[in-house]
């Protein structure tokens, strides 16, 4: 049976747009239950509506707290009987009670090589660090910001006369990439959340490339 995913955004949602045109494919091990988004006017929801998928907008401004913010999340996330909730430019730090509400169950995709690059300005961050590559990691999150346990990675180089706008379109491509596969590796139970790191069952071909696991 395929899971149920409760997808989160604030924007334009590319990377839900990536996961909703995987999820079509008869023989992916999930479905996209719901699109939840913190802003009513976000490009990523008018384009999940016209696809005619489950969407529900809600206003971070409208609740008095954070916390009243997230109950009325997990509250839709419940009514969408969703199994698996992926974090797709969700621009709301989460409380610590959500977090722990579907720990082991809820995925981010940030793009660094993490444990580098953590945080806001990633790409500028790996410029101003002279890296020769840099990339993009789904992880399962935690309550610290862009530490949780790694499910995969893929690297991309940086290149010389890079700016933050160019290496972010670069890494961008191998994000819509890598994580329609982290998350299927995790719907199929291939990939689990296991004291603090992540355990993989086993992969064709145990000598990745540039995407670890392999695509």
């Amino acid at each position: 049976m395929k899971k149920r995913v409760g997808i989160l955004i604030s924007g334009r949602g590319s990377n839900m747009m990536a996961l909703v045109e995987a999820a079509q494919a008869p023989d992916y091990p999930a479905e996209i239950a719901v699109v939840i988004s913190s802003n009513p006017t976000a490009p990523g929801l008018a384009w999940a509506q016209q696809r005619g998928l489950p969407t529900v907008a809600l206003h971070h401004k409208a609740y008095p707290s954070r916390e009243a913010f997230d109950d009325a999340v997990h509250a839709e996330l419940v009514k969408a009987r969703v199994d698996l909730v992926a974090l797709a430019g969700f621009m709301r730090i989460q409380s610590g009670a959500f977090v722990r509400r579907w720990a082991g169950r809820q995925l981010n995709i940030h793009p660094s090589l993490l444990p580098l690059f953590k945080g806001l300005h990633p790409h500028q961050q790996a410029l101003d660090a002279r890296v020769k590559l840099s990339g993009c990691t789904v992880h399962f999150v935690t309550e610290e910001m862009d530490s949780g346990p790694i499910v995969a990675q893929a690297a991309v180089p940086v290149l010389e006369g890079d700016t933050a706008d160019t290496l972010s379109k670069r890494i961008l491509v191998a994000e819509h990439k890598l994580y329609p596969h982290a998350l299927a590796l995790v719907a199929r139970g291939q990939a689990t959340a296991e004291g603090g790191g992540v355990t993989l069952g086993a992969t064709e071909d145990p000598a990745a490339q540039l995407f670890s696991p392999q695509l």
